[in-house]
């Protein structure tokens, strides 16, 4: 007796005629004869659902492709209907477990349901489960709980990669993320790791736009739908649409062509659950989705066994108008082809008779029309997944762009070519246009840019307001800013309407307005810093940024100005090498220059009169002796270096103006107490008493342009602007006033817009253009710097420092050591003399007299070396070198030839002590 087969249609009819029949009692089976050999497998699928449509046809192919080539087992299908409902299928799990004795479940559309299923039946009954979906966020410990549970469904977190990158290879910072209500939070987990794939990108999830389920709505005409898409302050036209029912999506784009959200400027992205079932619709409602982006996993569709699968497919699913099968149809059709496996395995070895052991064997490195799949902790996951961008495109869903992987991203063409105004891989964006859309509201003539100006700027130079004239008036609002800023407007390649107000308030009041919406940029003299970031998207630095400090200046009249040359340590060494030098020069001198003769007073008189003089190379002196030449020619060297660098700095001193040293020192600014200015409407006076230190009570706020009288009149001290500001008061006060370089960083001066503006990007590149092409620089010439004759000496030069010991201590240290070396030599050649008159008298036995005798004899020696001469000298047996060879020196003034050289040591003859010996 033959089983008998129902057809889709039939069944149908029957569900709409007999719900709770259906409901209760429904099932059917493809089967076989011998009831003995039959497997029969559950499947809970959606009847409603163009997915659950597909996957019926394709766990059919399946199964009839089993039954006609098995002649000893068969299989036999029980189809329930969850109707997307987790307790609907739960029940149904439970009576195709205890009346069918059902050995497999297969199917669940949802997580929600795959839990319930796998509590009921897996956990309870042991019966091995297969979901068609998993949780986005794999819960822990989830393999302990549900061991009978596999998951066999897209890989939700790289799906939500791929939609990133895709918003990052655009520059959309805002995206607007919409999905149905299913009433069980199922869009939960994949909106969080959207929101993560999304802030690593550096984008953000502006606004969730959560729709109702159809069965909730109460008007035909989705008067709800329509109240929701009513964006008045969100700016993104970034749509991305995680989730939702087709007849919900249809009426989600039809709602938004009529509300304007699907055309130039604006994005729609898919995700694969959406996309999978757009091939059912009709060209109406396709055409509301014209230039949307979608994704589906890739699958190869050239292979013989997809061709075969899909004829068989379309012959079971011939009903529909676009009968390909999907991607849910691959896998219904790989679940069902392994379990087949399975059944094969277990008929021809009767000692595996574990079903839930052999499917996770089967699924472990199985290729299937679905692609290379590996089993790991209950999931089957394709070994490397791949998603297809499709561009729905004259309402039709096949052309597909490029393709996605995790490894690399997209393929070279999207980002070399797809981020670009030529758009080269083809996309069709919303509008029918082929430029990438900014994903931004855009301002247009009927809903123009609100720009915000600051009423009260520090300088009127920056930012200036007639306040006299109307806002419409273009001359009402001046300045170098507005300058800026209408320049970068006339260079962008498209244009840009607006209309600016002003507001006398501060600029963190400002900013905030441009945050919450009210605004939608600030133009001005904004400071980029941390906390701002916070609210706002910055643009490109116009002006470099730096706390700097404005302090009088005057001339130092100092009485003892010439001492500053040198430190005072630099004096005393000075001086000690002067003494240290005139000690030398005497002694070397001193036995045979007649000049240091006399009373021992007039000799240091002498040795120190030729020392000090030769500071000035006023010296007139002879020297006589080659050491002394040594040590002289060493001294002068060092005073050449010294005058010149004396002469140098203190000619320096007395041309370049001084700073008042009280007020050239933010530390001694404190420790005084001094009274310091600032601008009351800038960060800066919150700067300097946290960061800085400064009490508040020394914190004088002045009053817009810094009026001179709050210095003149010594309400202040000093006063501390940023930098361009400082710059500014130097072109305009630079007689009597001196600014010091910046110690203290800022990010600049930028233009403030709404977080995510694509404006911002594009005011970036036309501030760098015009920054490389130095018109930013003319520009600035113009507004900011003081006209030529003005001010023509800008006095801002620091004061030169006095030079300190450390500059010259190389010097010092080699004439020491010249002049103590040649002290040294001197010694060395009074002791030969010694030696030798000891030897000439007899007395160099060691016999002659203990130790402190013999340093009686030097110490006489030395003494009547040192002796005053008598008359002219005769240097026959001076010894001045201690080589071999001896010279004796004598002068050619002791002869009667030569009385016009009597003071002429320059004539001096040197004569070896051998000739004179001959001559004697």
């Amino acid at each position: 007796m033959s089983f008998p087969f129902t057809t889709a249609n039939t069944v149908h009819r029957l569900w709409i005629l007999f719900p709770v029949l259906i409901i209760l009692s429904y099932g059917y089976g493809v089967g076989a004869q011998n009831s003995s050999d039959v497997t029969n497998v559950g499947a809970i699928i959606n009847f409603n659902s163009r997915i659950g449509k597909e996957q019926k046809a394709a766990m059919e192919v399946a199964a009839e492709d089993f039954n006609n080539r098995s002649k000893t087992h068969k299989l036999i299908l029980h189809f329930r209907d969850s109707g997307r409902d987790p307790f609907r299928a739960a029940s149904a799990a439970e009576e195709l477990i205890k009346e069918k004795k059902v050995e497999a479940i297969v199917g669940m559309e949802t997580w929600q349901e795959a839990a319930q299923v796998a509590d009921h039946a897996g956990t309870q009954s042991k019966v091995p489960v297969i979901s068609f979906a998993a949780p986005t966020i794999t819960p822990p410990l989830m393999q302990r709980r549900w061991p009978h549970l596999i998951r066999m469904a897209t890989d939700a977190s790289a799906q939500m990669k791929c939609i990133a990158d895709l918003v990052s290879a655009y520059h959309w910072k805002r995206v607007v993320v919409i999905y149905e209500d299913d009433g069980y939070g199922g869009a939960v987990g994949t909106l969080a790791v959207l929101s993560e794939a999304l802030r690593d990108v550096g984008s953000k999830i502006e606004h969730r736009l959560i729709l109702p389920r159809v069965s909730s709505l109460s008007n035909p005409n989705w008067v709800e739908l329509e109240e929701l898409l009513k964006l008045p302050l969100i700016q993104s036209r970034v749509f991305i649409v995680l989730q939702s029912s087709l007849p919900t999506v249809t009426h989600l784009f039809r709602v938004a062509n009529k509300m304007g959200l699907v055309e130039r400027d604006s994005a729609w992205i898919i995700t694969e659950s959406i996309a999978s079932l757009l091939d059912s619709l009709d060209s109406s409602d396709m055409s509301t989705m014209e230039g949307t982006l979608g994704t589906k996993t890739y699958y190869a569709k050239n292979t013989n066994s997809y061709a075969k699968f899909q004829n068989e497919f379309q012959t079971k699913f011939s009903e529909e108008d676009n009968s390909k099968p999907g991607i849910y149809a691959l896998r219904a059709f790989d679940t069902m082809t392994i379990i087949t496996q399975a059944l094969r395995r277990m008929t021809s070895n009767s000692s595996t008779s574990n079903l839930q052991e052999l499917l996770n064997t089967l699924f472990n490195n199985y290729t299937g029309l679905n692609g290379k799949m590996y089993f790991k902790e209950g999931g089957v996951l394709l070994y490397s997944p791949k998603f297809r961008i499709i561009n729905i495109v004259d309402g039709k869903t096949d052309k597909e762009l490029i393709s996605w992987t995790p490894e690399v991203g997209f393929s070279p063409s999207l980002v070399n070519q797809g981020t670009n105004s030529s758009n080269g891989v083809g996309i069709i964006w919303p509008g029918n246009v082929t430029s990438a859309p900014k994903g931004w509201a855009m301002p247009t003539d009927e809903k123009k840019m609100r720009i915000l100006v600051p009423g009260i700027t520090s300088f009127y130079k920056f930012v200036k307001v007639d306040w006299s004239r109307q806002d419409s008036d273009e001359k009402k609002f001046d300045g170098f800013c507005i300058a800026l800023f209408k320049m970068i407007v006339s260079n962008l390649s498209y244009s840009l309407p607006y209309e600016i107000e002003a507001r006398n308030d501060s600029y963190d009041s400002l900013l905030n307005l441009v945050q919450n919406k009210t605004y939608d940029a600030v133009v001005g003299d904004i400071t980029v810093l941390s906390e701002r970031l916070e609210k706002v998207d910055f643009t490109q630095p116009y002006l470099e940024s730096g706390l700097s400090m404005i302090v009088p200046e005057n001339y130092e009249e100092s009485t003892w100005l010439f001492l500053k040359p040198f430190t005072w340590q630099m004096w005393v060494v000075t001086g000690g090498i002067l003494i240290y030098t005139t000690l030398i020069v005497w002694f070397l001198e001193r036995p045979s220059n007649p000049e240091f003769g006399g009373p021992f007073k007039d000799q240091i008189r002498t040795a120190t009169w030729f020392t000090f003089s030769s500071l000035f190379f006023a010296h007139r002196e002879k020297i006589y002796s080659n050491l002394t030449r040594v040590v002289v020619i060493e001294w002068l060297f060092v005073v050449l270096i010294l005058s010149s660098s004396y002469t140098a700095n203190l000619s320096s001193m007395l041309t370049i103006k001084r700073l008042d040293p009280n007020v050239t020192d933010i530390e001694m600014l404190k420790r005084t107490d001094a009274k310091i200015g600032s601008d009351a409407y800038s960060f800066i006076v919150n700067y300097l008493e946290v960061v800085l230190g400064f009490k508040k009570s020394n914190i004088i706020e002045v009053g817009p342009q810094y009026n001179v009288d709050d210095f003149k009149s010594k309400r202040i001290s000093a006063a501390f602007l940023e930098l361009p500001y400082a710059e500014v008061f130097i072109n305009q006060n630079c007689k009597g006033y001196t600014s010091t370089a910046p110690n203290y960083k800022f990010g600049g001066f930028s233009f403030a817009f709404q977080q995510g503006s694509p404006i911002a990007r594009d005011f970036t590149k036309a501030i760098l253009e015009l920054l490389e092409n130095e018109e930013l620089k003319k520009l600035q010439t113009i507004w900011l710097t003081t006209p030529k004759g003005e001010c023509s000496n800008n006095a801002t030069s620091n004061t030169p420092e006095s030079l300190s010991l450390k500059n010259f201590s190389g010097l010092f240290v080699i004439t020491s050591v010249t002049s103590t070396l040649c002290l040294l030599l001197s010694f060395v050649i009074l002791m030969r003399k010694f030696q030798q008159q000891e030897a000439d008298q007899g007395n160099a036995s060691p016999s002659d007299g203990s130790l402190w005798n013999r340093t009686v004899r030097i110490a006489g020696f030395i003494n009547h070396s040192l002796s005053i001469p008598k008359g002219a000298p005769s240097f026959a047996n001076v010894e001045e070198w201690s080589s071999p060879l001896r010279w004796d020196y004598t002068s050619t003034s002791n002869t009667p030839e030569h009385p016009q050289a009597l003071m002429e040591p320059a004539q001096i003859e040197f004569i070896p002590q051998e000739s004179i010996e001959q001559r004697q």
